[in-house]
Order: structure tokens, then C-alpha cells, then sequence
């Protein structure tokens, strides 16, 4: 049997005072120290992420680049596949490596890679900027999900992650309130003093949306390098099971936590051939598809059918993400009280009904408080399965030692069908020659794919992962 890599290490190692401490205390202190942290950072991706889809209204414009839509459908799919992956290289990484290492490099460049966009001026630079985004981007999900089971046991799993996924939906709707903010303070002139080089005018209104979340992001990075570690053992801490007396979950039935060390390669490959897992992956190929759509072309839909402007645009948009937490949180806490820790059932009650209510969107009235509550129906429906699926179900199947690659290889696939969602607007309008995008067509597509997903989820219903046999 292949050996273990190294077990990753915590920045500070354990102070004797520490080690004598009470072991029960200390982990529940560090397990709100990382839920706290790792929610922040992943929150802080998005930042960087929203940019270009709160600047898209501007850089359609004759005046700024007259980008038009299917060119901006190239740079999402640009960056799309280059987040897609990412996501399989940084799952593995994030196993072998830990956590900390992995998050702390992608976040660096992601911050780069956002003042470069703000400063380019040519739709080549901004699709390669975009694309190094994406790599850096992906560096997030799957590694930050492991740092989380890490910490918590299956038994509660459910319900943290379903407050802890709250962070792609809160952060997606704050990055495009800060982004669109953002713009309203481009070209005005800030009195500063002589001291400080006089009175400056700020960037033109699209590139402060990239400057500003670039520099906010640069401070959760400095939060993260002095907050984070990576496991409870590296702290000299009991694992989350042993603490709560539960049995370590398998990745294969019949076999041992010995069986599968934290990291290697033998690990690595019973993950990526689980059936489980690539049950998930499949699912998740037809949930992230519509999240993408709405995340990167909800102020242009907006703005085609009411007629709205940049900043509005994109805090309507919002809507849709703000309904997120509320829908996740719950999708969690059912799944563990009332399903006793089986995600399944939840996953495919919401993939059916957000289907229906995705498929309805064209019917309602083009008025910014019903379009704006629908978005946030349908935002409560679809975040609860795209959170079980790509967390606590990604989590429980591939344990705390291959959590990373588990997610990675979910996410992975799902962001191939991210393609589809962030591109689908400009390849249907040139497919169709249609003067203006064709958005009915694509919502009525992209929920036949979510009852899909339903259905083939429905077989599984009652599925838990295994326990080592030595439990």
C-alpha cells in the first residue's frame, strides 16, 4: 500500500499550558476559530470573482470597449474552463498539501489577477486575466470544504455546512453590491491633502470594480495566514469523531481508517472511482449550470427586460443569492434532524421543485418586485442541493481524508455544466441570429436539466457512507 504523505502541519504548534488545557474545550474553540475563517475566506473569492459581471453593462458600451455579448461570452468560458480544472488539480492538492498552503496561493494570485483586469484595455487581456482568475479561484472550494471536516463529524456536518455554505451565497450577493457600489465612485475626484499628493480622480467606473474587491480580498488574506490551521491533530487535539463518540466514516466498505491514509495516492483513487461520488459529480453537472447563468448574466437579463441600471442591475441580481443562506441553512438542518444525516432525500424534493419554479420565470410580470421575488424563490430552491451536494455530501463520501479530492472532482465536473450556464447566452443568441437573447429558451432548458438531476437521484434515497470496520 502506497504511504501517507507528511500530515500537513498548523502554522503554531501547541504551547504546553495548551496541551494541558481541556481537549473538549479547545476544539470547540477552534472549531468556531475555523468555521469563522474559512467562511470568510471563501466569502472573499467571490470579491474577485463578481467583478466582471457587475462591469459587463459598461464595457458594453460604445464609449468604453463595445464588447458585445458573445464576446463576453468567450472570456466567461475562458475562465470557466480554467475554474473547472483547477478544481480537480486543488482537490488533490488540497489533500496532500493541507488546506492552508493550497488557500493561501490561489488567494494571492486571485488578488493579482484582479488588478491586472482593472488595469488592462483590450478584450484579449481581459479574457487571459480572466482565465488565470478562474485557476486561482478554484483553489477555494474543495480545499476550505476539507478544512471544515476536518473539524466537524458527520453527525452534525449537515447542519454546519448548511450555515457555513452560506458564504457563496452571502458572498456572491456582496460582491456584487460592493462591485456595483464600486462603479458609482468612478471618476470622482477625491480631496486629498497636499500631503498625500493633492486631489486624485478615481479609475473609470468599470475598473473600480476590480481595484476595490482586489484590496478588500487582500485583507481576508492576512486574516486567513494568522487564523487558520489545518487539522485538530496538528493542534494536539482529539479528531471531531473521537471527540463526539461516533464511527470514522470509509470511503469503501469493509475497510479501515488504516486502510486509507489522509493523502495519498491510494486514497486519492478510491475517491475518484467511488460511485457515490461520481453520482454527486453527475448531479452537480446539471445544478451549476443555472447558478453560473444568474451569477454572471442576472444584471444583463435585468437590464434587457426592465430596462435598469449598472448598480441596480446588479443589487437586484442579488436577490437571488440573498435567498441562499436562508434556503441552505435549512436544507442542512433537515437533512441531519429529520433525515437522520441522509442527504438525498433533500437533494432531489429541491432539485424537482426548483426545476418548476425555474420553468415559471418567463411567465411572470416584468416588474422589478416580481422578477425580484422570483429570483429569490428560486435562489432558496437550487443553493440547497448545489450546497449538500458539493459540501456535507462531498464531505461524508469522501471522508475527512479524501475531502478535498472528493469536492474537487464534484465541483470539477460541475463546473464543466458552469460552462454551459456562463456561455449559454451568447452561443444560443448566434446560433438563433436573434436581435435579442433568447433568455426563455435557456431558463426552460436549464430546468428539464434540474429534474434530471432529480430523478436520478431518487435510487439513493436512503444511502449513508460506510464506517470502518474496526469502529
Amino acid at each position: 500500500m502506497p504511504s501517507a504523505r507528511p500530515k500537513a502541519t498548523s502554522h503554531r504548534p501547541p504551547s504546553d499550558g495548551e496541551q494541558s488545557a481541556d481537549p473538549h474545550g479547545r476544539l470547540r474553540r477552534w472549531q468556531f476559530r475555523i468555521f469563522a475563517v474559512t467562511w470568510l475566506a471563501y466569502a472573499g473569492f467571490y470579491l474577485t470573482r463578481k467583478g466582471l459581471s457587475i462591469a459587463k453593462v459598461e464595457l458594453k458600451k460604445p464609449e468604453v470597449m463595445g464588447l458585445s455579448t458573445e464576446t463576453l461570452s468567450l472570456i466567461d468560458g475562458g475562465y470557466l474552463a480554467a475554474y473547472a480544472g483547477g478544481q480537480f488539480l486543488w482537490g488533490i492538492l488540497g489533500d496532500r498539501l493541507g488546506t492552508r498552503a493550497v488557500v493561501l496561493t490561489g488567494m494571492a494570485g486571485s488578488i493579482v489577477a484582479a488588478v491586472a483586469m482593472g488595469l488592462s484595455s483590450s478584450a484579449v487581456a481581459l479574457g487571459i486575466l480572466f482565465a488565470l482568475q478562474g485557476i486561482c479561484q478554484s483553489s477555494g472550494w474543495a480545499p476550505l470544504a476539507k478544512n471544515i471536516g476536518e473539524f466537524f463529524s458527520r453527525g452534525v456536518r449537515g447542519r454546519v455546512m448548511g450555515v457555513w455554505c452560506s458564504n457563496f451565497a452571502l458572498g456572491g450577493m456582496i460582491a456584487a453590491v460592493v462591485a456595483g457600489l464600486a462603479t458609482s465612485w468612478g471618476g470622482v475626484t477625491v480631496p486629498l491633502p497636499d500631503w498625500l499628493g493633492g486631489p486624485r480622480v478615481l479609475p473609470d467606473a468599470w475598473r473600480m470594480a476590480f481595484f476595490v474587491p482586489a484590496a478588500l480580498l487582500g485583507c481576508i488574506w492576512l486574516l486567513f495566514l494568522a487564523l487558520q490551521a489545518n487539522r485538530p491533530e496538528d493542534l494536539g487535539l482529539p479528531s471531531p469523531e473521537r471527540d463526539r463518540g461516533e464511527p470514522e466514516s470509509v470511503i469503501v466498505a469493509g475497510e479501515t481508517t488504516a486502510d486509507e491514509p489522509e493523502g495519498s495516492w491510494h486514497t486519492v483513487l478510491e475517491v475518484v472511482t467511488s460511485p457515490v461520488v461520481l453520482l454527486l459529480a453527475f448531479v452537480y453537472l446539471f445544478v451549476k449550470p443555472l447558478r453560473y447563468l444568474l451569477m454572471f448574466w442576472a444584471p444583463v437579463y435585468l437590464n434587457e427586460r426592465l430596462g435598469t441600471g449598472t448598480a441596480e442591475s446588479g443589487i437586484l441580481g442579488s436577490l437571488f443569492d440573498l435567498a441562499g443562506p436562508l434556503g441552505i441553512f435549512a436544507g442542512g438542518w433537515v437533512s441531519d434532524r429529520l433525515c437522520g444525516s441522509r442527504r438525498f432525500p433533500v437533494i432531489a424534493s429541491t432539485l424537482l421543485l426548483g426545476g418548476l419554479a425555474l420553468a415559471l420565470l418567463p411567465l411572470v410580470p416584468a416588474t422589478r418586485w416580481s422578477l425580484g421575488a422570483m429570483l429569490f424563490v428560486i435562489g432558496g430552491l437550487v443553493y440547497i442541493p448545489d450546497s449538500l451536494v458539493s459540501g456535507a455530501a462531498a464531505i461524508d463520501f469522501g471522508t475527512r481524508r479524501g475531502a478535498g479530492t472528493a469536492a474537487g472532482v464534484i465541483n470539477g465536473v460541475g463546473s464543466l455544466g458552469a460552462i454551459v450556464g456562463g456561455t449559454l447566452p451568447g452561443f444560443v443568441k448566434q446560433l438563433t441570429g436573434s436581435e435579442t437573447t433568447p433568455w426563455n429558451g435557456i431558463f426552460l432548458a436549464l430546468a428539464g436539466g434540474l429534474v434530471l438531476a432529480a430523478v436520478c437521484v431518487v435510487p439513493q434515497w436512503n444511502r449513508l457512507p460506510p464506517t470502518s470496520r474496526r469502529a
